[in-house]
């Protein structure tokens, strides 16, 4: 796996103190992203938030799943996590560290008190002493939040200097951008109340296999106020793949007003993402799980059909002058400010994502701008079946053929790509293997390059070469 490290500097550590005044919970922050352009160390709260013990509950809970790997479970590795200040709210997000689990704290403007929000997206500091301390934050005395340095702090500039080196693997950054493309397909399943929420979640399997894998997936359908399960997808059935993954949900269970369940709809047996979301006073927890525990969101491929349109890409970089740091994006503004269709607006959005600059809010069934700090160029890079696709092109291996096309790849071996419903498949393995569940495969993308006329002036024949044997090793 692909890693890079990753500099995040703070002036200080995060800390929780004690004062006459209740307790202060300063998070620091680092260099980020905000509307003036980066900033060094940007502020984007100051003020209380109305229930102190369950918001103390919630950022451990994202912080849980920062230092989680639920697959294979190897020595702790935390990032901290991202926060957006969005004018009405401050997210918090993180994703495990095998990136199959998304966690987000959604701060609501009903759950905080006494300050304005900034926007912009930095990292904050949460830390192993923070932790503690938090664990330990009651309910009776009142909690003052600061997001971002204090006003002297801003001015002098000359304390101490904390800075963490964080592991960062490419797959885990390309989940960012995978998780919104999935989350966009996702509808109300189930709400349940307190009580039913409560029974359903501590009923739940907590011990993972022997490599950390779990029971994997399970189906649950709605039964009066609750979920029970059952042992395949019935109509309005929902997937809970890899059901331990929800623990990190068991620090706001008491709080928690109602539990929501997101997903597509089930149309057949195979295991689907889903996102299982907290509502608390004030604020909303989601998890937003990949469709299996072995499985991380980077290679679900729902970005590969963005990333390799040309009009995608164009259209982007028109709709990334028109976001504001909005809560929520409406797409039919959007379309309306830059002269785009809806669906060139949802394409352009998808082709952000990959870079972290748009995320997706089931709850809300609305995109939402950030600014993550990675390099912007990072995804499409290292995303192999898409560099596969390029290099195809570039060697001149694909032959169109009318709705059919022949593609030889560098070893000798001949697939065929054809238009079937509108969704190109081929005779590959990957095709035989996944059937589109996890994207087109690499020779699917060359045609699909070839044909939007990015062959670089080559002239395509119209001859069809000959079957060949197919080898797995050619397949991904």
């Amino acid at each position: 796996m692909t890693r890079s490290l990753q500099a995040v500097a703070y002036h200080r550590s995060s800390a929780l103190e004690s004062g006459p005044l209740g307790q202060r919970l300063g998070l620091e922050t680092s260099r980020g992203a905000t509307p003036t352009g980066q900033v060094d160390h940007p502020r984007f709260f100051s003020g209380f938030v109305t229930a102190p013990r369950i918001a103390a509950a919630a950022l451990l809970a994202v912080a849980d799943v920062a230092a989680a790997r639920y697959f294979q479970p190897q020595r702790p590795a935390s990032y901290d996590p991202v926060v957006t200040g969005s004018g009405d709210r401050l997210r918090f997000e993180s994703f495990s560290g095998c990136g199959g689990v998304l966690a987000r704290l959604d701060l609501l403007s009903e759950g905080l008190d006494g300050g304005g929000v900034g926007h912009g997206t930095t990292n904050v500091d949460v830390n192993h002493p923070l932790r503690e301390a938090l664990s330990r934050v009651g309910s009776d005395d009142p909690l003052h939040l600061r997001v971002g340095p204090e006003e002297l702090a801003v001015t002098t500039l000359d304390g101490p200097v904390v800075e963490k080196k964080v592991p960062l693997p490419d797959r885990w950054l390309r989940g960012f951008a995978e998780a919104q493309v999935v989350a966009a397909d996702f509808e109300l399943r189930a709400e349940l109340p307190a009580a039913e929420a409560v029974l359903f979640l501590r009923g739940l399997p907590r011990v993972t296999g022997a490599r950390g894998a779990g029971r994997g997936a399970m189906w649950v359908v709605p039964a009066g106020r609750g979920l029970r399960p059952t042992t395949r997808p019935a109509p309005g059935a929902v997937c809970l793949p890899g059901p331990e993954r929800l623990a990190a949900l068991q620090r706001v269970l008491r709080h928690a007003r109602a539990l929501r369940v997101y997903g597509p709809a089930a149309a057949d047996a195979s295991p689907s993402a889903g996102a299982w979301e907290a509502v608390l006073p004030g604020m909303r927890l989601t998890l937003t799980l990949s469709p299996d525990v072995t499985r991380g969101f980077s290679g679900e491929g729902g970005v590969l059909s963005s990333l390799a349109s040309a009009e995608a890409q164009e259209d982007a970089e028109l709709i990334s002058v028109l976001l504001s740091w909005e809560p929520r994006i409406d797409l039919a503004e959007l379309a309306a400010s830059s002269g785009l269709t809806v669906e060139r607006v949802r394409a352009a959005l998808v082709y952000l994502g990959t870079s972290g600059r748009v995320g997706y809010d089931a709850s809300e069934a609305a995109y939402f701008h950030r600014e993550l700090p990675y390099d912007s160029g990072r995804v499409e890079r290292h995303n192999p079946r898409l560099k596969d696709a390029r290099a195809l092109v570039d060697r001149g291996a694909v032959v169109l053929d009318g709705e059919m096309a022949t593609v030889r790849a560098q070893d000798g071996h001949v697939h065929r790509v054809r238009t079937d419903g509108g969704v190109l498949t081929c005779t590959c393995l990957w095709w035989a293997k996944y059937r589109g569940g996890r994207g087109p495969c690499k020779h699917a993308l060359a045609v699909r390059l070839v044909r939007r006329g990015e062959a670089g002036g080559r002239s395509v024949s119209a001859s069809v070469a000959q079957q060949a044997p197919v080898s797995e090793g050619d397949a991904r």
